[in-house]
């Protein structure tokens, strides 16, 4: 399964404000999620590459981000 790469650029370049809100409060920190889509860009979307927390990072961050319409 892959993921659109320029989805993840634009993601990780110009709605990293997003990301910070979303992880705020979480625990989570927004360089963490970052860094799994940079591995994703790194590794041309190949979700199946993900580690288990990565996978998790992904679906609890980045997906909801990618599937909510930009602004």
């Amino acid at each position: 399964m892959h993921v659109e790469l320029n989805e993840l650029r634009t993601l990780i370049h110009k709605r990293s404000d997003e990301i910070e809100r979303c992880v705020a409060g979480t625990g989570y920190l927004a360089r963490t999620v970052i860094g799994v889509c940079t591995y994703l860009i790194d590794n041309e979307g190949d979700l199946d590459l993900l580690s288990a927390k990565q996978k998790l990072t992904f679906d609890r961050f980045v997906r909801p981000l990618l599937d909510t319409p930009r602004r």
